[in-house]
């Protein structure tokens, strides 16, 4: 979409603290407003609305919506915002397994500022599932490079936890 559109979008997003919880559908109805300029079809559109769902406690209308943007090929960073975004709906809705299966190729894909992101929805997503080592793991590999020393340290005791005989 042009930057017009996503500087607006990012204008109502900037909004979304000022709306008290119970008028939540008032800022719903900002994003499907935007969402009505968009061209039938594009991804933005759903993921947008998941967006907005999602952030005002509605994992489970979410879900559906992040699942649309991604099948219309919603890809590179906003699909990556996707996939996080529908990992942790469907790990609030008791989905947590899918969660894991959608987020587990990402520890392999390209790096960038979500990696982190990443890494701590897949520990919740994990420890849902009673699989807290893995996911202490992968918030002590997330967390390691930001730390001012102890770094190989952590970044050892991280593999260490998923090793086994450790």
């Amino acid at each position: 979409m042009d930057k017009d559109w996503n500087d607006r979008v990012t204008a109502a997003w900037a909004t979304f603290d000022d709306y008290p919880e119970d008028e939540a559908g008032a800022f719903r109805a900002v994003i499907d407003a935007l969402v009505a300029e968009l061209p039938e079809g594009h991804p933005d559109g759903p993921f947008e609305r998941a967006c907005a769902w999602d952030s005002t406690g509605h994992s489970d209308k979410a879900v559906p919506l992040y699942r649309e943007a991604l099948a219309r090929g919603l890809d590179g960073y906003k699909g990556r915002r996707a996939r996080i975004q529908l990992s942790s709906s469907l790990r609030n809705i008791g989905q947590p397994e899918e969660g894991v299966k959608l987020l587990t190729p990402e520890l392999d894909g390209p790096s960038d500022e979500l990696d982190d992101a990443v890494r701590a929805t897949l520990a919740l997503c994990l420890s849902s599932l009673g699989r807290d080592r893995e996911g202490l793991a992968l918030v002590l590999q997330a967390l390691a490079p930001h730390l001012p020393r102890y770094q190989r340290s952590m970044a050892n005791y991280a593999r260490a936890l998923v090793t086994p005989g450790h």
